[in-house]
């Protein structure tokens, strides 16, 4: 080789050098930049100059060195993991932040408790069943049940407002989707555009694309994959978000025509629904991904009440059981409806009477029934009415006499709650303290259906011993009977149960995430230890090079001048 070629084997070590000297400043001034991936220059021989061939070996001269390429240094399965556990990670994380919200608004931990308000309305019946009489203690009764319902009123309210709340949170993460979405397709342009040369990697904007990844992954399931021109393409859920040349949006839509609640679904694929719902969650079939998912499923998709208590098993455990606030809505109004009906019942009493036609229907008891201490002995008077229905209405019917005689009688025909009409039934939003008791508390039924004045001494023992039977199991799937006591305390002990198990859950879904990322970190994370004695390789590198072109320099120098005597 002349020793003007070997100029150019130093200019080469000069410029590689130089090369990885920026590549390695670029390392640490990045080195608290989020989601960085470390660079590395990957150093290649130039070409060969051949100037001979033996018998044994081709005679050649190495040009130098060359930048074969700035690489990142990542670890795209430890990515992969990554994305998959942190959107586990979210998907029971947004769910125990909605148990814990719901546990606040039972007041258990601080503020009023609404089990105070149980345990007022219990006191004031002992006290009844002690001296019905006196209008003092009834007055007690009617002022603490009011209370009674007005708090689990205010319960009530305050989940269907939570569940409509969570409205915003799935909107500003479905809109969080799709800005992410754009992003990445615009980031596969300018990726496509700068790598299209062949020479450079578009390392930084790699970066940037990673990190959108990372932050889709904790939102919604993805798979992705990336194409030999740089551009990488995401699925969501299954289904197409960012093509190679499109992005296919989200946007959100009513669960149905009647309710408040949004849902996402695909608006470029014909609104269809982005989750199917239907499929059981767990991380065997990777179900259980998503902090949106987790909104939606402990949001439920509908408002719950006592009537959902009594679906079949299957039913209730894939419709109900599965959303947070579900389960606590149908549960509670569970309680407030046993509650209710069970001090109605006692107070109005019914039976069955068989027609003339063999059918039967259920009246007021009027034999049996108590009655109030007012001047008409008024009979029939609940504690608690439905706001749109009256308990009883006056209807004439046909019976048969004991001799088998057709007559008419006129009898108050109770109005059955009817599953499929809200307005029937006591739950939560349908009930109120019956107007006429607390504006005349001696209307209470608790005197003697002989009319003499006498105290039925009965109906107010019955009040107090029906508190304390058995009325309702907490849940389809369990066999226990709870008196009323026993269901509340039951009740927000599975409510802290279940926010436990979600807490222990995306715990140890923060420890794997954590361990996970730190992992990636030991592969593409910048150590300015490193780093720093790159640095210094680097520059002995570059003075070597720089001081074998002075060496040349004056090789030549001393040829020249040599020649010229």
């Amino acid at each position: 080789m002349s020793l003007m070629s070997s100029l150019y084997v130093g200019v080469s070590g000069l410029s590689a050098s130089q090369n990885s000297l920026n590549t390695t400043a670029h390392n640490l001034a990045n080195i608290d930049t989020k989601g960085y991936v470390r660079q590395q220059v990957v150093q290649a021989d130039r070409a060969y100059l051949k100037w001979g061939v033996t018998h044994l070996s081709t005679l050649q001269s190495g040009m130098g060195v060359n930048i074969a390429t700035v690489r990142q240094v990542r670890d795209m399965f430890l990515d992969k993991a990554y994305r998959q556990e942190i959107g586990r990670q979210g998907f029971y994380e947004v769910q125990y932040e909605a148990v814990q919200e719901v546990e606040s608004m039972f007041g258990e931990l601080e503020g009023v408790a609404f089990q105070d308000s149980l345990e007022e309305l219990w006191k004031s019946l002992e006290e009844l069943s002690k001296t019905p009489d006196l209008i003092e203690v009834r007055a007690t009764l009617v002022q603490n049940a009011e209370s009674f319902l007005e708090r689990a009123e205010i319960i009530y309210n305050q989940l269907k407002a939570y569940q409509v709340n969570l409205n915003t949170q799935i909107q500003d993460k479905v809109s969080r989707i799709n800005e992410i979405a754009e992003g990445i397709k615009d980031l596969n342009d300018k990726i496509s555009r700068y790598e299209s040369n062949g020479l450079e990697n578009a390392n930084d904007l790699r970066d940037e694309r990673n990190n959108l990844l990372d932050e889709l992954g904790q939102i919604i399931s993805i798979t992705y994959k990336e194409n030999s021109n740089g551009v990488v393409t995401v699925n969501a859920e299954g289904v197409q978000l960012v093509g190679e040349t499109n992005v296919y949006k989200m946007g959100t839509a009513k669960v149905s025509e009647s309710s408040n609640l949004l849902k996402p679904v695909w608006v470029s694929y014909g609104n269809v629904d982005v989750f199917n719902l239907d499929r059981a969650t767990s991380s065997e079939n990777n179900t259980d991904i998503g902090s949106l998912k987790g909104l939606l499923v402990s949001r439920g998709d509908d408002t719950a009440n006592y009537t959902d208590m009594f679906l079949a098993l299957d039913e209730y455990n894939n419709t109900i059981n599965t959303s947070v606030i579900m389960t606590v809505q149908a549960q509670f109004d569970q309680l407030i409806h046993g509650v209710v009906t069970a001090i109605n019942d006692i107070l109005c009493p019914n039976k069955e009477i068989t027609l003339a036609d063999g059918t039967t229907i259920t009246v007021l008891d009027e034999e049996n029934a108590p009655v109030g201490m007012d001047s008409d002995y008024t009979m029939g008077q609940a504690l608690f009415n439905r706001k749109s229905m009256d308990r009883y209405e006056a209807v004439d019917v046909e019976v048969l006499d004991e001799d088998g005689n057709l007559q008419t009688i006129t009898v108050r025909k109770y109005n059955e709650e009817d599953p499929d009409d809200y307005y029937s039934l006591f739950t939560l939003g349908e009930i109120e303290i019956n107007p006429e008791i607390s504006n005349n508390y001696s209307l209470i039924p608790l005197s003697s259906n002989s009319r003499t004045g006498e105290v039925d001494v009965k109906t107010a023992e019955a009040l107090v011993s029906k508190w304390q039977e058995g009325f309702a199991v907490l849940s389809p799937n369990s066999l226990t009977v709870y008196s009323f006591n026993d269901y509340y305390t039951a009740f927000i002990g599975e409510l802290a149960n279940r926010g436990e198990q979600l807490g222990n859950i995306s715990s140890n879904q923060a420890t794997l995430t954590s361990n996970i990322d730190n992992q990636r970190q030991q592969v593409a994370g910048v150590s300015s230890d490193e780093e720093l004695t790159n640095l210094i390789k680097y520059q002995h590198a570059y003075n070597a090079s720089s001081r074998y072109i002075t060496v040349i320099d004056e090789m030549l120098e001393h040829i020249i001048s040599t020649l010229g005597r």
